[in-house]
């Protein structure tokens, strides 16, 4: 049985029905970006306060500088971020959720929030097989 929401929203650039599981629709490549494990880590850390670049990659250890900077260009492009650029020597940038970017704290949160409560879970489950 197909999920059916309650409410129908609309892809204005279509007048289509979002629906994240046909493949024509952008509610999928959105679902991409934001589900990826960089874009939780950051949105999850930009929650918290606003962040120079450096401040990012020392907060999400192991995230490359290659990655970092392409995951938050996905995010500004998306308008989940805002980034500004400051005309000192050496520049210095900052990022800070948007108010859509505000809109994924909670469930981000909440998936973090439950992963770490779970992990233990879900070691034992991956170790009796």
């Amino acid at each position: 049985m197909r999920y059916t929401p309650s409410v129908t929203h609309y892809v204005e650039s279509s007048g289509l029905p979002a629906d994240v599981y046909s493949a024509k629709c952008p509610t999928r490549e959105v679902l991409d970006h934001i589900a990826g494990k960089w874009t939780v880590l950051i949105v999850d850390a930009l929650a918290e306060r606003t962040l120079r670049y450096t401040e990012l990659r020392r907060r999400i250890e192991g995230i490359s500088q290659k990655m970092l900077t392409q995951t938050l260009r996905q995010l500004e492009a998306d308008g989940f971020v805002t980034r500004t650029a400051y005309p000192t020597v050496p520049p210095q940038v900052e990022y800070t959720l948007t108010p859509l970017g505000h809109s994924l704290r909670s469930p981000i949160a909440a998936l973090r929030e439950w992963v770490e409560a779970h992990i233990n879970d879900i070691e034992r489950a991956r170790q009796s097989r």
